[in-house]
């Protein structure tokens, strides 16, 4: 919500209805805000391209509003596939990551939703440092303006996978998913949107009470209570019998179909008895089980399953009625798994 004040709040981050409010306080008509709130979307990086908008309002936008709130420090370009690996920056200097996927069926992009991440997951970069901040919704948007306008191409899907926990980031997550689904904006549908979590139950029942219709992807790796809890501690927190409820309760509520990600590490959680337990808590869900060759993180230590290993998992549960299928890898030569190249960033300060 518009807070008014001396200091400068990212437009990015109002809502129609708040540009509206706005509008009316500084005695301009609120049908402007449909203009404002569409060039807004489009990505612009400064007022004057607002060419519908008269000089006196755009002066009172740019003393009162930041509005180009992300900017493209370093990029990488993978040979491979095509795949973008972006490092961006903050208003406040703060560096965040985001990725963009070429796929048949569009242009996706994995964005960040805090800087840094406190769920400390044992696999992944972007828990090394902790946590810093939460991003707001302005910030989040951002990402995706930032990245469109260099692509020089529309993106059609969302994945918010990168850096953080989507969830202990949640009111913000929320107005982000507003924003960017508005049709005045860049009316991304909810079904193009993935939001990935670690298991916070809370927010999860909280998410399904919300009825989005945007797919749910749960952070898994073991269905075993001592192993999960040794990979993700959340799961001291939620075990596996609490997350799974919340599942169920997220599918009877929404109707949609859960994604359940789980990285296959060589002799953590790739074995035969691991593929029989998940199938087992699994079979019969509305879900889709995503097996993740794992990325390496060398102060992790972790190794990747061997394909072989990959195949004979994925076997075990397609045959007990678990679909299953194994993420194609991308941008592996330019370090594209989450936190690696803020890492690698930061280190070289």
């Amino acid at each position: 919500m518009y807070k008014g004040g001396n200091m400068k709040e990212q437009i990015r981050g109002l809502e129609l209805e708040e540009l509206k409010a706005w509008l009316k306080e500084n005695g301009e008509k609120p049908f402007r805000a449909k203009q404002i709130f569409g060039w807004v979307q489009k990505g612009v990086a400064t007022y004057d391209e607002m060419t519908n908008v008269s000089k006196g309002l755009r002066a009172k936008l740019d003393e009162t509003f930041i509005l180009d709130n992300v900017k493209v420090e370093k990029r990488l370009d993978s040979k491979k596939d095509g795949t973008r690996k972006y490092l961006l920056s903050m208003s406040d200097g703060e560096i965040i990551e985001a990725v963009l996927m070429r796929y048949k069926h569009g242009n996706s992009i994995c964005v960040s939703t805090q800087v840094g991440c406190r769920m400390g997951c044992s696999f992944c970069a972007s828990t090394l440092d902790g946590m810093t901040r939460n991003l707001d919704a302005a910030e989040i948007l951002g990402q995706v303006m930032s990245v469109q306008n260099d692509f020089g191409e529309r993106i059609s899907h969302i994945v918010l996978m990168g850096s953080g926990e989507p969830l202990d980031n949640f009111s913000e997550v929320l107005k982000f998913l507003r924003l960017v689904n508005n049709d005045e904006g860049l009316n991304i549908s909810m079904r193009h949107i993935t939001l990935s979590t670690c298991g916070m139950v809370d927010e999860i029942i909280a998410l399904a009470d919300e009825k989005l219709q945007l797919t749910l992807a749960i952070s898994l790796h073991s269905v075993d209570d001592e192993k999960r809890s040794e990979l993700m501690p959340v799961n001291r927190k939620y075990d596996i019998d609490e997350l799974l409820s919340a599942c169920r309760y997220y599918i009877k509520q929404t109707g949609r179909r859960i994604t359940f990600e789980y990285a296959l590490i060589k002799d953590e959680n790739d074995q035969v008895e691991e593929a029989r337990k998940l199938a087992k808590r699994l079979r019969g869900m509305l879900c889709h089980v995503n097996l993740i060759p794992i990325n390496p993180v060398k102060e992790r230590g972790y190794k990747a399953s061997a394909n072989s290993n990959i195949s004979k998992f994925q076997k075990i549960l397609n045959d007990a009625g678990v679909e299953t299928t194994i993420r194609r890898e991308l941008g592996s030569d330019i370090n594209a798994a989450c936190g690696q190249l803020r890492k690698q960033h930061l280190d070289n300060l």
